[in-house]
């Protein structure tokens, strides 16, 4: 009979994105204000997770490396794991593919009429 639970590793990964987005709100930094966390990737060893987010700001890359200690102290804290994953930012791709997908779809209506 197979397992039907939910996989450890998609429960981690929602653990670290609660985590984090809430850390995120206490971050008093500007290039970090509009950042949202849309996902978290964890590699199965707990060594590695990749944070996706998605940011009005341009340094929002750069912020959230300089807080990237800050932000996995708060998640040794609060989530109880083995080990506490080395956490590297990325912009999500999934975001710019939307929004370009969105102004090739309202260039298409606006050609149309």
């Amino acid at each position: 009979m197979p397992d039907r639970r939910y996989p450890r590793v998609a429960r981690v990964n929602e653990l670290l994105r609660e985590v984090i987005a809430d850390e995120l709100e206490r971050i008093d930094d500007d290039r970090v204000g509009m950042s949202t966390v849309t996902g978290v990737t964890v590699d199965p060893d707990l060594r590695h997770a990749r944070v996706w987010f998605s940011s009005l700001s341009p340094e929002a890359t750069v912020a959230l490396g300089e807080h990237r200690v800050r932000l996995q102290a708060a998640v040794g804290r609060q989530a109880r794991l083995k080990r506490t994953p080395e956490l590297e930012f990325r912009a999500d791709p999934g975001v710019a593919t939307g929004d370009r997908v969105e102004d090739i779809l309202r260039g298409l209506h606006g050609s149309g009429t």
